[in-house]
Formats: structure tokens, sequence, C-alpha cells
């Protein structure tokens, strides 16, 4: 039986980590404070000659900087900007949420939002803002509310209704 292929030559381990690392984005836990803290100064930097496009055309959902305007918007149709946006979509995951998988509290079900692409460099000088709407799914409303509940005994209650 023949061997699996290497992906690497057997020189080149001291290689991996700047491979690995040169590709690294943030996480989606900060891009979401990004979006919550301030996105219009984000997607209004001042000039900075050493990133690309000089740090004007930046893709906040996916934290990279592009060169002009129509690589950002060509990015913007992309399946990885796209999946990105879906990836968005539920809330990261809390410190919160740790403790109480390990037993301090009761499971709460991570909201969906919805999340739209950010508006070009035009419709932001003329007004228009980043929209991260929570949208609960209205289809499954015993699902809406155990997520609303805060105790373990709200969830009896809840499923007593039911």
């Amino acid at each position: 039986m023949p061997y699996a292929r290497k992906k690497m030559h057997s020189g080149d381990t001291h290689l991996r980590r700047r491979w690995r690392l040169r590709n690294r984005r943030k996480d989606l836990d900060e891009i979401d404070a990004d979006l919550k803290t301030e996105p219009e100064k984000l997607l209004q930097q001042e000039i900075d000659l050493d990133k690309p496009g000089f740090g004007q055309f930046y893709c906040i959902h996916c934290a990279t900087y592009y060169i002009n305007d129509q690589a950002l918007q060509a990015h913007f149709r992309t399946k990885v900007h796209k999946r990105r946006l879906k990836a968005l979509e539920i809330e990261p995951y809390t410190i919160e949420d740790s403790l109480r998988a390990a037993g301090h509290g009761s499971f709460v079900q991570p909201q969906k939002r919805k999340m739209e692409t950010q508006p070009c460099l035009a419709d932001v000088e003329a007004g228009k803002r980043i929209k991260v709407d929570t949208v609960m799914e209205a289809e499954k409303p015993a699902k809406q509310e155990l997520s609303k509940a805060k105790k373990f005994t709200d969830y009896k209650k809840v499923l007593e209704e039911l």
C-alpha cells in the first residue's frame, strides 16, 4: 500500500509557522466587537502608507484591506465574504457561554442576527450606516422562549406552558 503524499518537503518544517500565520485573520468575536463599537471609524480611517490602498478600503466583516474601491466591491461578491457574513449571523461564543457549559448556569440559545454587507464609500459619505439587527426565528416559538429565560426555574415554567 503506498504512503500518503506529504504536504511539505522534509526540509521545510521551519517554514510551516510562517505560512500558517501569514494568512491569519481576526476571529469572529474580535470582528463582532468592532461591529459593536464604532464601525464608521473603521470605514473612514486615516491614511496609512503601509497598508494596501493606504488603509482607505477596508472590509469590516473580513478584517482585510483592499487596494481600491473596485477591488473591495468585487470582494463583496465573493464566496469568502458571503461565508464570513453567514458565520457572523450567530452571536459569537463568549466567556459566559463557557461558564454555562461548565455548569455555572443554564444554557441560553445564541441569537441569530441579520447581517448586511457594509455600504460603499459614497453611501457612507451620504450618511448610510452599517446595520446589525437581532432577529429571532419566528417559526420556532419554543426556542424564542428558552433563549429569553435566565434561570433553570424559568425553563421549567416555559416547558410547562408548551
